[in-house]
């Protein structure tokens, strides 16, 4: 049976513990905009013809206008971007690979899977920076990127895109990967793109197979990214909605300790204690194994302020 590795989300766990139906609750424990991009109506044949191969220019034009991909790095659009960090380690000889923690645990997973070494030895074989990094929002550099495998993961970076790093995506060796879930707030969609060294593009392409990814997908994603003024527009308000969320958390004793504003981190001093304080509320946040003090936080919906204000 394949492991269960810690993740936000479990709603249904939490709600088995703490009572209540999915409705009622709000569930924080995610860093998914909760205003997410409208969907525009999808042409009928994306539902009921194989994706061609004019969606996937779209989509892979609109990619490279909003992330200002450069010239000599290829984009390959994904069904997620899990569905690229399960495939990365078969892309080189198994040796060691840099993974600095705390981070996302699904590259160790990963890697750890296929019997490389993860370790945190600068002169590793290759190296996953997860950029900026969750849960802290630790921000990597160039120089950082050293490894002859090197993924950058910007899966949160679409609220800083001035931070980005994808100008190291035309490095041989180097993949940066894109989540549309999290600044779009579509994670159901399933929608990811790897970006960078051609070889290792065409690699990953054969590794999918092909019509990796749904017509629904390549026409919302498309329509999305093209959408600049609705991309401003957001970052604007979570930024707003990030800092009025740190009023509250420090107003009630917990310091700042880092995050996006897709979600903060916390340090609360009893954090299962705080998690269960939110819960009796339905409000579901999001704990960590490896602290007993950190608590991180997505930000509420507009309507859900209230709540949360008052469990708080």
């Amino acid at each position: 049976m394949q492991q269960v590795r810690d993740h936000g989300g479990g709603l249904d766990e939490a709600i088995a513990q703490y009572g209540g139906q999915r409705s009622g609750w709000i569930d924080l424990s995610t860093g998914i905009n909760p205003q997410a991009y409208p969907v525009p109506p999808v042409a009928q044949d994306a539902w009921t013809a194989l994706p061609d191969t004019g969606a996937a220019t779209r989509l892979t034009k609109a990619a490279r206008r909003f992330w200002s991909i450069p010239n000599g790095a290829d984009v390959l659009a994904t069904p997620g971007a899990s569905a690229i960090i399960a495939q990365i380690p078969r892309l080189a000889s198994v040796g060691t690979v840099r993974i600095k923690p705390p981070t996302y645990n699904e590259h160790a997973a990963a890697f750890a899977g296929h019997g490389w070494t993860v370790c945190n030895d600068a002169q590793a074989d290759a190296c996953v920076l997860v950029h900026p990094n969750n849960p802290d929002g630790h921000l990597w550099t160039a120089p950082d990127a050293n490894a002859k495998l090197t993924v950058i993961d910007e899966s949160f970076c679409d609220v800083t895109p001035d931070a980005s790093l994808i100008n190291q995506a035309t490095q041989p060796g180097t993949l940066v990967l894109k989540s549309f879930g999290k600044f779009w707030g579509l994670a159901g969609l399933r929608l990811g793109f790897a970006i960078g060294d051609p070889a290792l593009i065409k690699r990953l392409a054969e590794m999918l197979g092909p019509w990796p990814v749904s017509g629904i997908a390549l026409d919302i994603g498309a329509a999305a990214l093209e959408d600049t003024d609705w991309a401003a527009e957001t970052r604007a308000r979570l930024s707003a909605d990030a800092a009025r969320l740190d009023t509250l958390m420090t107003a009630r004793g917990a310091d700042f300790v880092g995050g996006t504003s897709l979600f903060r981190l916390y340090d609360v001093g009893d954090a299962a204690a705080f998690q269960q304080h939110l819960a009796r509320a339905h409000i579901w946040s999001r704990i960590f194994p490896y602290s007993t003090r950190w608590l991180r936080l997505g930000l509420p919906a507009a309507q859900d302020w209230a709540r949360v204000e008052a469990a708080l």
